[in-house]
């Protein structure tokens, strides 16, 4: 259930405000309460159980959810 590329766009929007670094639970977390759309959250659930320092470090790990 991978994003389109033109999609971390919307990966984004979904995190907005959130302070890192953030632990994947955490991200998930601020997505559904942005009230991100459920492939979204989706996406995010799959990503490597990390903590990630920034926005680009999210986005590193949304490529690996393919």
């Amino acid at each position: 259930m991978a994003l389109a590329p033109h999609s971390t766009k919307v990966i984004a929007q979904a995190l907005s405000g959130i302070e890192f670094p953030a632990g994947k639970s955490q991200l998930v977390e601020w997505a559904r309460n942005n009230g991100a759309e459920k492939d979204v959250v989706g996406v995010l659930e799959k990503m490597p159980d990390e903590q990630y320092t920034s926005m680009a470090d999210v986005l590193k790990g949304v490529g690996k959810t393919d």
